[in-house]
């Protein structure tokens, strides 16, 4: 790991250029970034996750303009895009044709999974490298997201060849997705934010972060608890204490940035299980309810 610097940067870019990948904080979680334009750097990004290739990514660009590029925007979409970028919102949008875009990031897809990030490593990184970055979610695929340069250094460690560390992640959930008028994966950007419905889950994989089985930590969660049975570490929420806490005075907001960063502690104790308080389905409590749903499936 080294901190976020102009020197770390140019190292960063460095590595992308010569076709590897590095972890990069953005304002939702640490991103595991490639030039989305080579294949092989692609490949590296899923060999390093062991993410399954029908699983999309998301491209990350500088402005708008970058974005039309390599994406078809309708009026709806253009409106979201002026309104939220740069920030937590990422649009599932038909690749233009000429994009240039590996068919890897899009997993064979006729859309394209796009950004455009507000975090100033990311940023700098984007202008270094001036080409756009396909960065998911810089932990091995399936398992707890990372908003702390150490999540990702204990999840990929010997796999990348850099991190750049700037402290822990703002937002601390993974960007809003939206595709046609309609939110795929609720984040950080709600849908009384957007003025949009959330679509039922299930059905074809058609962006990233729609597995059922998700943001796993390695031992079984528990959902709605509202005390600690034998074995368990419990995360409370407001009025239910427990070994750690979302958020004691039950401010959404809060818990949405400890959340990772909570289950990250709950996995390395010695507990047989975890407990997760229950957690109020409004505002951006419904993505943090998202993250524990697919946390606590199991195949």
């Amino acid at each position: 790991m080294i901190p976020y610097r102009d020197a770390s940067i140019a190292e960063a870019a460095a590595v992308i250029r010569a076709g590897g990948c590095v972890a990069v904080p953005t304002e939702t979680v640490y991103g595991l970034a490639a030039d989305a334009t080579d294949a092989r750097a692609v490949a590296g990004i899923y060999a390093a996750k062991g993410r399954p290739s029908f699983n999309p990514l998301i491209v990350h660009v500088a402005s708008l303009a970058d974005a039309e590029r390599i994406a078809v925007f309708d009026d709806a979409a253009r409106s979201l895009a002026e309104r939220f970028w740069p920030g937590p919102l990422t649009l599932v949008l038909p690749v233009r044709a000429g994009a240039g875009i590996a068919a890897l990031v899009t997993a064979g897809l006729d859309t394209v999974a796009v950004r455009v990030p507000a975090h100033r490593a990311m940023r700098a990184l984007l202008a270094a490298v001036g080409v756009p970055l396909a960065a998911p979610s810089a932990n091995a695929s399936g398992s707890i997201s990372p908003t702390r340069a150490a999540h990702v250094a204990a999840s990929l460690a010997g796999r990348i060849p850099l991190v750049i560390d700037d402290g822990a992640t703002q937002a601390g959930l993974e960007s809003t997705i939206v595709q046609g008028g309609r939110i795929l994966r609720p984040g950080p950007l709600t849908a009384e934010m957007l003025g949009l419905e959330t679509a039922a889950p299930g059905g074809a994989i058609t962006a990233p972060g729609q597995l059922a089985s998700h943001y796993a930590p390695v031992r079984p969660v528990r959902l709605g608890a509202v005390d600690r049975r034998a074995g368990e570490w419990l995360i409370g929420f407001g009025a239910v204490a427990g070994d750690d806490s979302l958020s004691p005075g039950g401010d959404l907001t809060e818990a949405a940035a400890r959340l990772f960063d909570a289950l990250h502690r709950a996995d390395a104790s010695d507990a047989l299980g975890i407990a997760v308080a229950p957690v109020p389905e409004r505002g951006i409590g419904a993505a943090i309810n998202d993250r524990l749903r697919r946390a606590a499936h199991r195949d």
